[in-house]
């Protein structure tokens, strides 16, 4: 309980003075460091440090407490790095070596075309972060096995700085009716910040707390404090009318639901069928509030429609055109691509707009070329492998899905698909042995 309301003074801290969680940033990367390099139980605190700054990295972008504006990113790496260099890592990881090893002629057709310069930095440690961050953490998790309370505190140094989030976000835009005027993603309810990465990062949220209230907490002050929390972060998540991440925790939250129905007992499948009925209840509620907060507008915004009810022509707001040029540039080149960072330059010249990739799987055919399609088959099988090899992990298809579907429609613009899939490689260890005490005779 204390960690959930020193978060909550955090959020309101942030409204008062940005500058402050621009030092309570480095304090935390400090703290994360001093407790790898001395607890004696490395691997979890390399994984919580992971976590922890996966759950604060679009906090810190929106309160511009960062150094470099891919800090989240660059600290998972660092985290990721650490933890290999004290613990080393499974030969069998070498896949995701070879990953980035196949996205290196990419580079050098980038270095060709484009003068080595703040342009060419910017270009390929934007795109190449995200990959980058993908491999180390997986590298570093391939092999692993932790018991699922481990897990769930991993989850929930997630979700603490997510209630900071959430906290800042409500102070930030606090009358909700003068600030919503359209159907458009809205960034004066999102912090001030991009909507997609809000509600994709409170999305994650909302499915993690959801698999709480599955496997609820010890205490019960605990469990209903989340369970608020819950509640608001899907109620703020649907406020920035931003739908990728409402829709992806839906699909990961039902995934969730069906796979514990099943391998769950005949006791725990009853309490599941209602707690479903009262969640239900819940998220009707939620809906009718925020139709009643928005004047109707978040239901034409799911319905595809404007202000006025008018059915928009394209459901995807321009990314079928973005897709559509990405492909164009893989037929150009499909064995190199045309290079990392490049694709921006055909939006331009194709359809007049300066905008990153909003699909990372086309951005790596169009990008990488045939080497790209390699790359994504490796990431696709290599943890289908390991399940299939036996590997236990209840949130592994809910975090695949989130990876997949997330850099669909968002790319790797923030390190929560790098890390959470990463996160689905683990196993896990339902029944730890139990140590037992040598009695002397």
């Amino acid at each position: 309980m204390n960690a959930i309301l020193f978060h909550v003074g955090i959020g309101f801290l942030a409204s008062f003075s940005r500058s402050f969680i621009f030092l309570y940033m480095i304090v935390v990367f400090a703290y994360f460091c001093w407790q790898i390099i001395s607890r004696k139980d490395k691997e979890l605190h390399v994984l919580l440090a992971c976590a922890y700054f996966t759950g604060a990295e679009v906090f810190f972008r929106m309160t511009k407490a960062f150094i470099f504006y891919e800090t989240g990113k660059y600290a998972i790496m660092w985290f990721s790095i650490m933890g290999i260099f004290f613990l080393g890592f499974k030969k069998n990881a070498f896949p995701y070596v070879l990953y980035l090893l196949l996205l290196l002629p990419g580079v050098l057709v980038s270095y060709d075309l484009i003068a080595y310069d703040a342009n060419f930095r910017t270009a390929v440690l934007f795109n190449l972060s995200g990959p980058i961050c993908l491999s180390l953490a997986s590298v570093f998790i391939f092999g692993r096995t932790i018991t699922l309370n481990k897990l769930l505190k991993i989850l929930d140094y997630i979700v603490y700085p997510l209630i900071s989030m959430t906290i800042y976000v409500v102070l930030y835009s606090p009358d909700i009716r003068d600030v919503i005027t359209s159907t458009a993603s809205n960034s004066a309810v999102s912090g001030g910040y991009g909507p997609n990465q809000v509600a994709t990062v409170l999305g994650l949220g909302v499915f993690i707390l959801l698999t709480r209230l599955i496997i609820p907490y010890k205490n019960i002050l605990v469990q209903w404090t989340m369970m608020f929390f819950l509640a608001l972060m899907g109620y703020r998540a649907l406020l920035t009318f931003s739908r990728g991440g409402v829709l992806v925790a839906v699909v990961m939250s039902v995934t969730f639901i069906v796979l514990f129905y099943f391998v769950t007992n005949l006791k725990n499948k009853a309490k599941l069928s209602l707690k479903m009925i009262g969640l239900f209840a819940v998220t009707l509620t939620i809906w009718s509030f925020t139709i009643l907060q928005t004047g109707g507008l978040i239901g034409n915004r799911y319905a595809n429609e404007d202000a006025l009810g008018r059915e928009k022509d394209d459901v995807t707001t321009g990314r079928v055109d973005l897709l559509v040029t990405e492909i164009d540039a893989f037929k150009e080149s499909p064995i190199l691509g045309v290079g990392v960072g490049r694709v921006t330059t055909y939006f331009e010249t194709e359809l007049g707009i300066e905008l990153p990739s909003h699909n990372e799987i086309s951005r790596m055919l169009s990008e990488h070329g045939l080497f790209g399609i390699f790359a994504l088959l490796v990431l696709i099988f290599s943890p289908l492998i390991t399940k299939m090899k036996g590997r236990k992990n209840i949130y592994f298809y809910p975090f695949l899905i989130f990876w997949g579907l997330t850099i669909a429609h968002s790319s790797m613009r923030i390190a929560a698909p790098a890390f959470i899939y990463a996160l689905c490689l683990l196993n896990i260890d339902y029944a730890p042995k139990k140590k037992t005490a040598i009695h002397r005779k």
